[in-house]
C-alpha cells in the first residue's frame, strides 16, 4: 500500500512562515523537554531557543501543553478514512486509514512522534488531558465514517472509533515501552488483529 503524502504544505509566503515558526517552536520545545524536563522547561525558555517571542509561541499555541499535544495527523487520518471504498466495512477501512497515515508520519516524523508520545505517557500533567484529547479524536473518526456511509448507526460508528482510537493508544504505549524498538506500524497491526478476534 503507497501511503498518502502528509497534508498539503501551507502556500504563500505568509502561510508557508507561520509553519515553519510552529514548527521551529515544537522542535525547539522537545529538545528542552527531552534535556531539563517538561516540568521545568518555561515558555519564555521555548521562545528563546526557537528565536521567537513569548508573545509569538502563545499565537501559534495557547498553553505548554498545547506544544506537546498539538499534531496535523488528525485531519490527515479523517482525509484517509473518508477517502476508503463506501462498501469497505467501518473497521477495515479505520485499519487501513491509520495504516495508511501512520507509514506517512512514521517515515518523516518517527522520533518527534516518540519523544512526544513519551512525555504525554510520562508526564502527569498532559496524562491528565489524555481523555479529552482523545474524545475529540474520537468524534472526528466517527464523522469521518459517517460521511462513507451515513445509513450507519451512530452509536455503532462511535464505538468503532472509540476501540481503534483504544487499540492505536495501546500500541503507542507499547512502543514508548520498548523506547521504540519496536515496529509502531506492526504493534498497531497486531492491535488491530486483536479487535477482530
Amino acid at each position: 500500500m503507497n501511503a498518502s503524502p502528509p497534508p498539503t504544505p501551507p502556500t504563500g509566503l505568509r502561510a508557508r512562515k507561520k509553519a515553519q515558526t510552529r514548527r521551529t517552536i515544537q522542535e525547539q520545545a522537545l529538545k528542552l523537554f527531552l534535556s531539563q524536563g517538561y516540568e521545568n522547561t518555561t515558555v519564555e525558555e521555548i521562545a528563546a531557543a526557537a528565536g521567537v517571542s513569548h508573545m509569538t509561541f502563545f499565537r501559534h499555541f495557547p498553553t505548554k501543553e498545547a506544544v506537546v499535544e498539538t499534531d496535523d495527523y488528525d485531519p490527515l487520518i479523517v482525509q484517509l478514512i473518508q477517502e476508503r471504498p463506501p462498501d469497505e466495512d467501518p473497521l477495515t477501512a479505520l485499519r487501513r486509514a491509520l495504516a495508511q497515515g501512520l507509514e506517512a508520519v512514521y517515515a518523516t516524523d518517527r522520533d518527534a512522534l516518540l519523544v512526544r508520545t513519551r512525555l504525554v505517557l510520562r508526564t502527569p500533567a498532559l496524562r491528565a488531558r489524555v481523555w479529552e484529547n482523545q474524545y475529540a479524536t474520537e468524534q472526528l473518526f466517527a464523522q469521518a465514517l459517517s460521511v462513507r456511509q451515513p445509513e450507519a448507526d451512530p452509536l455503532r460508528t462511535r464505538v468503532l472509533a472509540a476501540a481503534t482510537l483504544a487499540a492505536l493508544t495501546t500500541a503507542l504505549t507499547v512502543w514508548v515501552e520498548s523506547d521504540g524498538t519496536e515496529d509502531l506500524p506492526t504493534l498497531v497491526d497486531q492491535a488491530f488483529q486483536a479487535l477482530h478476534g
